[in-house]
This record gives C-alpha cells, structure tokens and sequence, in this order.
C-alpha cells in the first residue's frame, strides 16, 4: 500500500480552477481499484491518497496523469508501507 501525500504549491484560486479535472483522474483510479480513499488535509495544505499497487513505479506514473502534478500545483511525496494490522472489513480488498 502507498500513501500518496500532496502538499499545495499554489494559492487556492488556482488550485480549484484544476479541481474537477483532478476529481476526476481520481476517479479512474478509483475505479480501477488502486486509490481506496483519498482527502484534504486539515488545515487545507494538501491532500492524502491511499493507493494499492504492485509497484512504487506505477503509483509514479499515475501521479504524471494527475492535473495537480501536470500543472505544478502540488509537490508529491509517496510512502511505502506493509500492511500488517488492518480493520477486518477491509480484509477483501487488501487479501
């Protein structure tokens, strides 16, 4: 599993004129089952995306795709972790 996480890089304004094109790429990640939730940070500084994927390589070409990352609207850092402890309704999707 990775987490995804995004830091802001420009002011709001410009942000938002990208949200819906960013909604979006999310949205084709979600249903191709690799993003499995994703948020705005509190305060709005940024965004978290949990992503599964076979390989740190793939979750980086994704984010090539996503507008925030095109446009230079956010700096990405991505975390890679095992998941050994988890909620046991999740159980199907990270088996």
């Amino acid at each position: 599993m990775f987490i995804i996480n995004l830091t802001y890089i420009v002011p709001f304004e410009e942000l938002d004129q990208h949200m819906a094109e960013h909604v979006k790429h999310l949205d084709k990640y979600y249903d191709k089952k690799i993003f499995v939730a994703s948020g705005r940070k509190v305060p709005r500084t940024g965004g978290v995306i949990l992503a599964l994927a076979d390989s740190k390589t793939v979750v980086e070409e994704i984010i090539k795709e996503d507008p925030f990352y095109k446009h230079k609207l956010a700096d990405f850092d991505i975390t890679e972790f095992l998941t050994s402890k988890y909620h046991p309704d999740l159980k199907n999707l990270l088996g």
